[in-house]
């Protein structure tokens, strides 16, 4: 059984629409409003994210950014190099990981933004668990070293 066709032929259309004045039809450009290019958008996000995101939460920002770029070099050198201390490569690289989840959390719990979320936790507060958690997990690294 074939498919219903769903869309109006051209044939239907023209018999049911009314004829338009040649005043009531728009100019089409030739790029529409919607589509922008890539760099546009990432143009748009980069500067609402340089005008509207506070000076304290960019430091966090520069900072992840780093441990993900010194995870990435320690992942590059272990897959160039070799990894025969494999114990500290595992203990270096989750010392990134866990660091930038750490800085994750704090970012978020001091973004003003998210403060309704966390009415109950100051910044002083979140950054004390932000040192104690990071403190814990290089005991751990360190450990792990042997």
């Amino acid at each position: 059984m074939p498919p219903k066709n769903r869309h109006p032929t051209s044939a239907s259309v023209q018999s049911s629409t009314p004829k338009s004045t040649p005043s009531a039809t728009t100019t089409t450009s030739s790029k529409p409003l919607n589509a922008n290019t890539a760099q546009d958008i990432v143009q748009n996000v980069w500067d609402k994210y340089v005008q509207r995101t506070p000076q304290r939460v960019k430091l966090l920002d520069s900072f992840m950014a780093f441990l993900v770029a010194v995870g990435a070099l320690q992942f590059v050198y272990c897959v160039i190099v070799g990894n025969y201390p494999f114990n500290a490569f595992l203990s270096g690289f989750s010392a990134t990981v866990g660091q930038f989840v750490l800085t994750a959390s704090l970012r978020i719990q001091t973004n003003p933004e998210n403060k309704a979320e966390f009415e109950t936790i100051s910044n002083e507060r979140a950054f004390a668990d932000f040192i104690f958690g990071s403190l814990l997990l290089h005991f751990f690294c360190v450990n792990f070293i042997n």
